[in-house]
């Protein structure tokens, strides 16, 4: 069966001190399975005193999913969490009902920086429940043949992640040499291709940074043909048929929920925690819906 791919552009943004590219959502796709939110972050030259200095801030009903392949960043959290990142690590953190954090440089580290920040909407069975946090410093791989892929979350090609998933989704980092590579996925669901170096060709269509390649459903396996060496973070999933609202870093189901939770950590009332972190707390105004 043909495959048709549909390509998007990322939109820039400024998050900390960083321009990222945000590849989800965007105004013609909220989601692609859970996953709700993908920002491309560099490559970029970061110093001892000089990177990633995002400071405290909440999240409610969702997990994020910190992947590097260039360079360190250390996670702090309400939870006590203190973990550094580094390229082929998974950092993992289950928002629930409320939790915050704080992605910090490490103070030692200079060189590329270069990763991946992505959101899963929880379902309504579990995004009332505790925050978590957890680390993989190993991951599980699979052999494609002209390239390797490495699972985040879910299964894929026989490999199977210990990370915690709420949903049917899978996420993978394929890295891929020149030539043509055929990767298995999950017919019914869908799917979606985000290059960090490279490009990548499906269908005859191309795929570069900056841009989100996304590939409807019906389909059991992803031919890729790539002629420079290339890593791309394959995202997927059942369609995720919950309605959801998402502002800032909230991702709920009612504007009500967002205002709330708005309010809550505005007046720091315990909700969202404190996160033992040098850099100050992020405020935000009022959501759009509001007259302040």
């Amino acid at each position: 069966m043909a495959i048709d791919v549909v390509v998007t552009d990322s939109r820039p943004s400024e998050v900390g001190s960083l321009c990222v590219r945000r590849a989800l959502p965007i105004r013609s796709r909220r989601t692609v399975g859970a996953w709700c939110f993908a920002d491309h972050m560099g490559p970029v030259t970061v110093t001892e005193d000089e990177g990633v200095d995002i400071g405290p801030h909440p999240h409610t009903g969702l997990q994020t999913v910190t992947w590097l392949v260039a360079g360190e960043v250390v996670h702090r959290d309400s939870l006590g969490s203190e973990q550094p990142i580094r390229p082929g690590q998974l950092n993992l953190m289950t928002a629930g009902h409320g939790v915050s954090h704080a992605e910090e440089r490490t103070g030692r580290y200079r060189g590329d920086l270069h990763g991946i920040q992505l959101w899963i909407a929880q379902p309504e069975a579990t995004r009332h429940g505790p925050a978590a946090f957890e680390h993989h410093a190993d991951l599980p791989q699979a052999d494609l043949g002209t390239g390797v892929a490495t699972v985040l979350v879910g299964a894929l090609a026989g490999a199977s992640s210990p990370a915690r998933r709420d949903t049917e989704h899978v996420g993978a980092e394929l890295a891929l040499h020149p030539g043509r590579t055929v990767v298995p996925i999950q017919a019914g669901w869908e799917h979606a291709v985000v290059v960090l170096s490279g490009a990548v060709t499906i269908g005859g269509t191309r795929v570069a940074p900056g841009h989100l390649g996304y590939v409807g459903r019906d389909h059991d396996e992803l031919p890729i043909t790539t002629d420079v060496p290339t890593t791309a973070l394959l995202i997927g999933g059942a369609p995720f048929e919950e309605e959801i609202h998402m502002w800032w870093n909230f991702v709920a189901r009612t504007r009500d929920e967002i205002s709330a939770a708005r309010e809550q950590w505005m007046a720091d009332d315990g909700r969202f925690g404190s996160v033992r972190s040098g850099l100050p707390r992020i405020p935000v105004g009022p959501p759009p819906w509001r007259v302040p």
